[in-house]
C-alpha cells in the first residue's frame, strides 16, 4: 500500500442515492505531518460537485480482489447464530432487520471510504475518528477496538470448545476451553506470514457450513431439520428482550468496519469502491437471510446459539459429512485466534508503551547495560500481555458460556457503536451539519444499540 497520491483526469458523474456515499472533492499531496490531522477540514457533502477526482493512492488490488476480500471480511462465524435471531425476531422482523442493517452498514462503509479517499493522509479508522473528533478521541476509539477484539476472541474459544464437545463429549466444554491454552499460546507469538494462511481456512469453513445446511436439509424428509417438512415457525416476534438480542446477532455478521479503510487505499482504482460495496454487502444480506431462513425452518423455535450443534444431534444427517464440517469448526477458530487479536496486542503495547524507542547505544559503550536490560524488560512484558490476552479471553468464556450472548453483545454495542454511530457521526463533525436522514439513522442506532445490550446483560 502506497503513502503518496497523484492527481489524474476527472471521471465519473455520480448521482446521489440512498446508499451512496458523497464524492470527494478533492485529494491533498500527503506532505503533512502526522499531527495535521487534528484539523478539521470541512467537507460539505451536499455541496460536494458531482465529478470525482481519480487518485492513486498505491493501491495494489483489483476490484474482484477488493470484492472477495469484503466478502471475506463480513461472512463468518456469525451465519451460525442467524437462525436463532429469526426465531426471536419472526419471519417479517427478522426479513425487514436484516435488510435494513445490510443497507445501513454498505452506506456507513461508504462514509469511511469516502473519508479516506478525500484525505491521503488518513490511513485508518482511528485516523478518521482523529480528525473528526480530535487527538483526545484515540483513547476512546482505541478502547472500543480492545473491547471488541477482546469480545471476539472470547467468541472464538467458545465456538471451538462447543464444537469439540459436540464432535467429540468426552469431556466438557469448559475442559476443552483450558486446555485451548496450550494450542493457542504458541500461535500469539507466530508471524503474521504465516497466520495469514488461516484466512483461507476460515474461509472453506464458512462455505462448507452453508454447504452442509442445504445439504441436510434437503436430504432429510421428516421434521425435525428438514426442508421438506418445515418446523412451526412464526411470523410475529418473540419477547422485548428477544427482539433486543436478535438486534446484536443479526447486527454482528455485518461487523467488519476496522478494515473499510484498509480496502478502500488498497483498491487500484478507488472510484469503484461504491460499487464494490454495494455487491459485497448485498451478498453477506443474502447468504445471512438465507442461512437465517433455512435453520428456522428445520428447526423452528428450539434452534440452539449455534445450528452446527443441532446439524450434529439430529439423526438422520450424513453423520461424516457434519463432523467435517464440526471439526473445520473446532480448527479454525483456534487458527484465526491469533490473527483476530494481533491489532488488540498492537493497541495494548502502544498504549502500554511498550513499543516506545529502545534507549540508544552511546560510542563507548556506557549505554550498553541501559539498552539490554530495557530490551529484555520490554521483550518480557510483551510476552506476559501475550499469554495474559489469551487467558483472560479463556476465562471469559468460562464466565459466560453462551455463544448468543457473546454474538449479541459483539453486535449491539461493538458493531452498532464501531460500523453505524461511529462513522455517521464522523460525518456530521466534519461537515459541521446534520441530515435528516443521518439523525433517523443515528437515533435509531443509539436506541437498537441500548435495547440489544441491556437485553444481552439481563440474559446473562
Amino acid at each position: 500500500m502506497g503513502h503518496g497520491s497523484h492527481e489524474a483526469t476527472p471521471l465519473l458523474r455520480r448521482s446521489a442515492s440512498f446508499t451512496a456515499s458523497p464524492t470527494p472533492r478533492s485529494l491533498q499531496n500527503d506532505r503533512t505531518d502526522r499531527s495535521s490531522l487534528d484539523s478539521r477540514d470541512t467537507v460539505d457533502n451536499a455541496d460536494a460537485p458531482k465529478t470525482v477526482v481519480e487518485h492513486n493512492l498505491g493501491g495494489k488490488s483489483t476490484y474482484g480482489q477488493t470484492l472477495f476480500n469484503c466478502i471475506a471480511v463480513l461472512l463468518g462465524i456469525g451465519m451460525l447464530s442467524e437462525p436463532l435471531a429469526f426465531a426471536y425476531a419472526g419471519w417479517f422482523w427478522g426479513t425487514i432487520l436484516i435488510v435494513f442493517f445490510g443497507i445501513v452498514t454498505c452506506y456507513t462503509a461508504k462514509l469511511l471510504a469516502y473519508e479516506i479517499l478525500v484525505d491521503p493522509r488518513l490511513r485508518s479508522y482511528a485516523d478518521i475518528g482523529r480528525k473528526a473528533f480530535g487527538p483526545r478521541s484515540y483513547f476512546l476509539t482505541s478502547s472500543l477496538f480492545c473491547l471488541e477484539l477482546f469480545s471476539l476472541s472470547v467468541v472464538l474459544v467458545t465456538l471451538s470448545a462447543d464444537s469439540l464437545h459436540a464432535v467429540w463429549p468426552l469431556y466438557s466444554a469448559n475442559t476443552y476451553k483450558i486446555c485451548s491454552l496450550v494450542v493457542l499460546l504458541p500461535t500469539v507469538f507466530m508471524p503474521l506470514s504465516i497466520l495469514s494462511l488461516t484466512s483461507l481456512l476460515g474461509i472453506v469453513s464458512t462455505l462448507l457450513i452453508i454447504a452442509v445446511i442445504f445439504i441436510d436439509g434437503f436430504s432429510k424428509l421428516d421434521s425435525p431439520g428438514s426442508l421438506w417438512s418445515p418446523a412451526e415457525t412464526s411470523f410475529s416476534p418473540g419477547t422485548l428482550g428477544e427482539v433486543g438480542v436478535a438486534f446484536g446477532l443479526l447486527m454482528a455478521g455485518f461487523s467488519g468496519h476496522v478494515v473499510i479503510p484498509s480496502l478502500a487505499r488498497d483498491m487500484i482504482d478507488a472510484t469503484r469502491f461504491d460499487h464494490m460495496a454495494n455487491w459485497a454487502f448485498a451478498i453477506a444480506t443474502f447468504v445471512y437471510a438465507v442461512i437465517g431462513y433455512a435453520g428456522y425452518l428445520m428447526f423452528g423455535s428450539s434452534v440452539s446459539d449455534e445450528i452446527s450443534r443441532d446439524l450434529l444431534a439430529t439423526p438422520g444427517y450424513n453423520a461424516t459429512l457434519n463432523k467435517i464440517a464440526l471439526w473445520l469448526l473446532v480448527i479454525t477458530p483456534l487458527s484465526k485466534f491469533a490473527l483476530s487479536t494481533r491489532p488488540l496486542n498492537i493497541i495494548l503495547e502502544i498504549m502500554l508503551g511498550l513499543d516506545a524507542t529502545l534507549s540508544p547505544i552511546s560510542e563507548d559503550g556506557k549505554g550498553a547495560t541501559t539498552h539490554i536490560d530495557i530490551s529484555f524488560m520490554k521483550r518480557m512484558l510483551i510476552a506476559i500481555e501475550r499469554i495474559m490476552v489469551p487467558a483472560l479471553s479463556i476465562s471469559v468464556s468460562i464466565l459466560v458460556p453462551q455463544f448468543s450472548v457473546l454474538m449479541a453483545f459483539l453486535g449491539s454495542f461493538s458493531a452498532f457503536v464501531i460500523c453505524v454511530i461511529g462513522p455517521i457521526s464522523a460525518k456530521i463533525a466534519l461537515t459541521g451539519r446534520c441530515h435528516w436522514f443521518d439523525a433517523i439513522l443515528l437515533g435509531m442506532s443509539v436506541v437498537m444499540a441500548a435495547w440489544g445490550t441491556f437485553s444481552t446483560i439481563w440474559t446473562v
